[in-house]
């Protein structure tokens, strides 16, 4: 199993803890990737706001590299919103008279981008492309009496994911449950974190923030895999708090992380001490269930 790898701007900055886990992960389930030699930024979330034009060749750039070195391989990435520029930039591609747009813009690099390759989220990977077995089957300390709510965010499974239902997303639930930890579900698994709004109307967004931090309260831990879901549940909760007039304070981890733990992987190679709010009660817990296991 090989893919042509993505990273994204986030990975090699805010997120450099869900790279360094994804890799360590999926070398563990024997998954080959190969980087996208002199990847560019893809857009992010405000080049089409500056530019129609501008947002679709950022993608169709690192697209058509994609495409030089494919050789039938899909082009993975982490992000949630390098995988939905990549997938708008595939949709428009599909105009020709917008791929010629986009191809002129990209003669300037010598570049050509045909629409040939397919983008894939991380989550779809997991989900869809490794068997479950082979998951569980590098399961050396199970979760459990780990509570663990998935959140998926907002670009993960819309507008354009074609692997999960856009609205009530379960593609999470089994690969969780592989690992041994209990599932928390609730309603705001794949609502917006605000993550943009937190910037231009604080308010606003620290309040959407605080509702996906509630609901998950119950668990012991958040699952998420979109970087800037991350940065924003994980970073803000003492604003959240001051914002709700009450503690919120709970664990937010990159599904590879706990993936993981589940391994057995070095904690040093899953990047936990980046994390703003600690994992701490969330190892002591599976260390505790480990041991209260083994000594039964």
């Amino acid at each position: 199993m090989k893919y042509t790898f993505y990273p994204g701007c986030s990975q090699e900055g805010t997120a450099l803890e869900y790279l360094h886990s994804t890799l360590a992960v999926l070398e563990a389930l024997g998954v080959e990737l190969e980087e996208l030699e002199d990847w560019t930024c893809c857009g992010a979330s405000v080049a089409a706001v500056m530019s129609d034009l501008l947002g679709a060749v950022m993608p169709a750039r690192n697209l058509a590299l994609a495409e030089q070195i494919a050789d039938g391989r899909d082009l993975l990435t982490v992000c949630s919103a390098c995988y939905t520029n990549f997938c708008r930039t595939v949709e428009a591609a599909a105009d020709p008279k917008r791929l010629q747009t986009i191809n002129q813009a990209l003669e300037v690099e010598g570049l050509t981008y045909h629409g040939t390759i397919r983008p894939r989220h991380l989550m779809d990977v997991l989900a869809n492309d490794i068997e479950l077995e082979a998951i569980k089957e590098k399961v050396q300390r199970p979760l459990e009496g780990l509570t663990v709510a998935p959140y998926y965010g907002c670009q993960t499974v819309r507008p354009f994911s074609p692997f999960d239902d856009d609205q009530r997303p379960t593609s999470m639930i089994a690969l969780l449950e592989a690992l041994g930890a209990t599932v928390h579900r609730h309603a705001r698994e794949a609502s917006c974190c605000g993550t943009s709004l937190v910037m231009t109307k604080q308010k606003v967004g620290l309040s959407m923030a605080g509702a996906v931090l509630e609901a998950a309260l119950p668990a012991d831990c958040i699952a998420v895999v979109c970087p800037m879901c991350h940065v924003n549940l994980d970073s803000y909760q003492d604003k959240v708090s001051g914002a709700l007039g009450k503690p919120v304070r709970i664990p937010v981890l990159f599904l590879p992380q706990l993936m993981g733990l589940a391994f057995g992987l070095p904690e040093e190679k899953l990047g936990l001490r980046r994390l703003v709010t600690p994992a701490r009660p969330v190892l002591e817990k599976i260390h505790n269930a480990h041991h209260a296991t083994r000594d039964t």
